[in-house]
């Protein structure tokens, strides 16, 4: 399929109401409500699994999941509701919805509670990245879109590359409920930028109506166009493998390599490894396409994760080697991401919403899933962990080949 190189499709932005610097940073401020809620907690899971006494250490992924699972199926709802209602009103009750489960997180007295409040939070923040991609597609397409994508994530890992160590600058001066605090913080502050700044980008002829027949449609369209289908499934395999890092990596930091008191700093050095190649992505995407990108990048990781699986298994718990592994494999989700959102939403703008949401159910649920799985099976080792990353990585490179009938790397697309 042949992308379009147009631009903007909608003069929201370009009417002066908001200029596209500033729409960049207001998306990416809306998508890092999700990392932040994720990526700040890494450091804390311990101290939040001692404060609610856990006898299991695994258990303290539970912290992360419960927001996952909250997170990734209601997108499914909020779609449709952002596709006939607009995206503005949604995101403001949201936002605040995201900053009240965040003070009862504080306020909880048992684990039980805490969890259904992460879960809530989760559910809120769903709208919000429903939201954010919507108003990039209800404005860009093509690679146009895949271009925007990439400056909003550019802007986005800002977030996860501060976020532990924020974190673990709050616990140095205050106990762990004080990072909820700055949750709350944060979704008031992008509350008020939105009110002020953010038009609405889905004009009033494009709105749906919201009914079974209606919603029915609108997912059958995204389950039976297989480029979108194909794109949607191999984002949420690959993503399976950023969530099992997540999960998993206070635990390697901590118990096989001694590096837990330096958890942010290395977190960061990963998390700028996406970083460049979202750069690079933004830079290359107009020339070179962003089939002829992802494709690539797919299959690096698939190499990359192997790679470092034999050198661990090999060399033992080398941590350098460790660490240009990770850094190397997570290069490769920046040439990604973008595209992967960007060709599966271009043929389906007219239900953009709709598509955002089965984009982010894809690459929440099912790979917060996955990720689950590959981090429960942590057992003192690097090992599942790499050997999971090299196991979703072919598992999306399959899905890929069979969405494009072994065409890839098309550079025209």
């Amino acid at each position: 399929m042949t992308d379009t190189s147009s631009d903007t499709v909608n003069p929201s932005v370009s009417s002066g109401l908001i200029s596209k610097a500033e729409f960049v940073a207001l998306v990416a401020s809306m998508m890092a409500l999700n990392a932040l809620a994720i990526d700040i907690m890494v450091p804390a899971l311990n101290d939040i699994g001692a404060a609610f006494r856990l006898t299991d250490a695994n258990d303290q992924q539970l912290v992360i999941f419960a927001y996952v699972l909250g997170f990734g199926t209601p997108q499914l709802i909020w779609g449709p509701i952002s596709d006939r209602f607009g995206r503005r009103a949604i995101l403001l009750y949201c936002l605040i919805g995201y900053a009240i489960c965040s003070l009862l997180c504080a306020h909880a007295s048992g684990f039980t509670g805490f969890l259904i409040a992460r879960f809530m939070m989760g559910v809120f923040s769903s709208a919000c990245r429903v939201v954010a991609v919507s108003v990039v597609r209800d404005v860009y397409v093509g690679r146009g879109m895949a271009q925007i994508m990439s400056m909003v994530m550019t802007v986005f890992m800002i977030v996860p590359l501060l976020a532990p160590g924020m974190g673990q600058l709050i616990l140095l001066i205050a106990p762990w409920p004080w990072i909820f605090f700055v949750l709350v913080t944060y979704s008031v502050l992008v509350a008020i930028w939105s009110v002020f700044r953010l038009p609405e980008t889905l004009s009033p002829e494009n709105r749906k109506a919201l009914n079974f027949v209606t919603v029915f449609s609108a997912y059958k369209k995204v389950v039976t166009t297989r480029v979108a289908c194909g794109y949607v499934l191999a984002s949420g395999v690959l993503f399976g493998g950023l969530f099992a890092f997540i999960f998993s990596i206070e635990q390697i930091m901590r118990e096989v390599f001694a590096q837990d008191h330096l958890l942010g700093l290395w977190f960061a050095l990963v998390v700028v490894g996406i970083v460049i190649s979202n750069v690079l992505n933004a830079l290359l995407v107009k020339t070179y396409g962003m089939r002829f990108l992802s494709h690539i990048a797919a299959i690096l990781f698939t190499c990359l994760g192997g790679l470092n699986c034999l050198l661990m298994w090999q060399l033992g718990p080398v941590f350098p080697v460790f660490m240009v592994g990770m850094v190397a494999t997570f290069c490769t989700i920046g040439m990604m991401g973008p595209n992967f959102n960007a060709i599966a939403m271009e043929p389906l703008g007219d239900i953009a919403g709709t598509a955002s949401a089965a984009l982010g159910f894809a690459s929440t649920t099912l790979a917060g899933f996955l990720g689950y799985l590959i981090s429960s099976q942590y057992n003192g080792t690097v090992l599942p962990l790499l050997l999971g990353f090299t196991a979703l990585g072919a598992s999306a490179v399959i899905i890929l080949l069979v969405t494009e009938r072994g065409h890839l790397f098309e550079r025209h697309a």
